[in-house]
């Protein structure tokens, strides 16, 4: 299978998708066939916090045009909070959509995770990633989610977690678990590895990235199909 991406939103995300997945490919000793098409950063999150959900999902149609005549058989979007619209995209792809949010039911299912924290930007939190989540009960930090969300679009803007940053995900993500029962944090946009890879919170932690890679390798491995 030939999988498309849409990158570029933020470069941090792209480069850990890429990065994932030709190591997970490689390990199975199998070829990868995957095209990137690149989105601004900026006109996401412009068209995210002005919530012009049928202007973004224009560009991305656009975008998995190019996909599709690249040869790809299906498409996914780098960057949880560039699906807030997800479903208006859906409607207009010339490919099936790989969701990066739906398949994090079942992961959180699976390892008996029944309340999560979350850490993104402030419309991926103030909609509980966009109530794509049925079966998993999610908390979000107390503090002004404004502030979250803007810390996080600053970090993702320059590809790069400062020292403090880091510090603020890290505190609110451990009191989530402290004060509110969360069993883990997951981070709910692609760009926080910049903050938590290669650092030990203290707290458990899932990445949604990983789960997502994790479905897309065994797409183009045809472990699984397309639904």
């Amino acid at each position: 299978m030939h999988l498309g991406l849409i990158g570029g939103i933020g470069v941090a995300g792209t480069v850990a998708y890429y990065q994932r997945l030709t190591a997970t490919i490689a390990a199975k000793s199998k070829p990868l066939e995957l095209t990137i098409a690149h989105a601004d950063v900026s006109t996401l999150i412009a068209n995210t916090l002005g919530d012009n959900r049928n202007e973004q999902a224009a560009i991305y149609a656009r975008l998995i045009d190019r996909l599709k005549a690249a040869g790809c058989d299906c498409a996914a979007i780098t960057s949880l909070g560039g699906h807030f619209c997800y479903e208006e995209t859906a409607a207009l792809s010339a490919l099936p959509l790989v969701s990066a949010i739906k398949p994090l039911d079942a992961y959180f299912m699976e390892k008996s995770l029944d309340t999560i924290g979350m850490l993104g930007t402030k419309v991926v939190l103030e909609s509980r990633m966009f109530g794509q989540l049925a079966r998993t009960r999610t908390v979000v930090p107390e503090a002004d989610l404004s502030l979250v969300g803007q810390t996080y679009m600053d970090m993702a803007r320059v590809n790069h977690c400062n020292d403090d940053q880091r510090a603020f995900f890290f505190e609110h993500g451990r009191q989530m678990i402290d004060s509110q029962g969360a069993k883990a944090v997951v981070l709910a946009g692609t760009d926080l590895g910049l903050a938590f890879d290669g650092f030990d919170p203290g707290y458990p932690v899932v990445d949604a990235l990983d789960v997502h890679v994790d479905l897309l390798s065994r797409l183009v491995m045809g472990e699984v199909s397309l639904s």
